[in-house]
């Protein structure tokens, strides 16, 4: 297992179809990033946050940003569901993000995830972005589409159950959902920090379908 470093990393775009996806993805990693490296510029963009879903994501954004100086959270209201049908408008806002923001790492959706709109901002950010780290987070969900990722955070025990505890209260409209519960979230973590001997025994998990070694 190689071991590779994000310290060169200060420009971070996270892309979340939903109001959670962020979070659910890789809220642990920015947690961590954040922790040793404030300085970070960080872009927060939801693409589907209707009705009270709005306010819970632009409350969870600011807790799990609350220890960087540069952040940008923007809340789009693309209807959910329908990403597909949409796909216009949507590049167009692309278009907007890479004119006003060079990022050395996007955070995105898996490119086979089962839900349509994770996979049109998962195929946008690969078109838009083709000289930048991307690396593809994973959601657990009804659909049984986790796969074999192939690059791994290491994240201390804490800030996972940090993480969770953001999900749990900010997202109170989730809750009714059998899948959104602090078992899965942490059992998922702690999948994945077995599967590359996590010290902390967790880990966030990712997919990476190109790295250039210097």
């Amino acid at each position: 297992m190689i071991e590779l470093s994000l310290d060169g990393v200060k420009n971070i775009l996270c892309l979340g179809a939903h109001s959670d996806d962020i979070e659910i993805g890789c809220g642990a990693t920015l947690l961590k990033l954040i922790r040793h490296r404030p300085d970070l510029t960080i872009w927060w963009v939801v693409f589907s946050a209707e009705g009270g879903r709005s306010r819970e994501a632009r409350a969870s954004a600011k807790a799990f940003l609350s220890g960087v100086t540069k952040k940008k959270i923007v809340v789009k209201q693309f209807r959910g569901s329908y990403f597909p049908f949409d796909g216009e408008r949507i590049k167009d806002y692309f278009e907007e993000i890479k004119t006003a923001f060079r990022p050395d790492l996007v955070l995105t959706h898996y490119r086979h995830d089962r839900h349509q709109d994770h996979r049109v901002l998962s195929d946008l950010a690969w078109n838009t972005f083709r000289n930048h780290l991307i690396l593809e987070y994973e959601i657990p969900k009804f659909d049984g589409d986790l796969g074999a990722p192939n690059t791994f955070v290491r994240v201390d025990e804490t800030l996972c159950r940090q993480k969770v505890e953001y999900l749990c209260r900010f997202f109170r409209t989730q809750s009714n959902k059998h899948w959104f519960a602090e078992e899965t979230f942490l059992g998922l973590m702690r999948l994945r920090g077995m599967e590359c001997a996590s010290p902390t025994h967790y880990a966030e998990a990712f997919y990476s379908r190109k790295v250039v070694l210097t």
